[in-house]
């Protein structure tokens, strides 16, 4: 499937404006899903250089594992359940920081689930090589949902 037949990230994840920090989905199976991303847009955590600090990688990751819910969602003919990060282990930073202009990439594979949590195995990418990785837990219930009406 191409890049341009996915939905767009807002049918995906709850984040809008400029906590939405990833530009599209590149690929998606039901085992995994590829973001990508500039490091420029995340402008609430850009410093006067430019550049983001590595810990960022966390947000991206989980935004992926997002996205990566809310397309086995739609698959399964169902509305993306929303959820929220509850723990990160074994994480690396290659970097201390990205650069403006860098293309990268992140991946969120799924690893397995029990009860209501789920856990991601996320590495981000630039230029193929890997600069970041770690291993999420997701808690996801339809409880967290806002009721009916409400806006998010």
């Amino acid at each position: 499937m191409s890049a341009s037949a996915f939905p767009e990230l807002g049918e995906l994840v709850p984040h809008a404006g400029p906590m939405r920090l990833l530009a599209r989905v590149l690929a998606h199976e039901p085992e995994r899903t590829v973001c990508a991303l500039d490091p420029a847009a995340s402008d609430l955590f850009r410093a006067a250089d430019g550049s983001v600090p590595a810990w960022l990688a966390l947000e991206w990751m989980a935004q992926c594992a997002a996205a990566h819910g809310g397309l086995v969602a739609r698959a399964e003919g169902r509305a993306p359940s929303p959820g929220m990060l509850v723990g990160a282990k074994r994480i690396a930073f290659e970097r201390a920081r990205f650069e403006p202009g860098e293309s990268l990439q992140v991946e969120a594979r799924f690893a397995g689930a029990a009860g209501g949590l789920a856990a991601f195995e996320c590495a981000l990418h630039a230029d193929g090589e890997r600069v970041a990785r770690g291993t999420l837990s997701v808690f996801v219930s339809d409880a967290l949902a806002p009721p009916a009406g409400d806006a998010a």
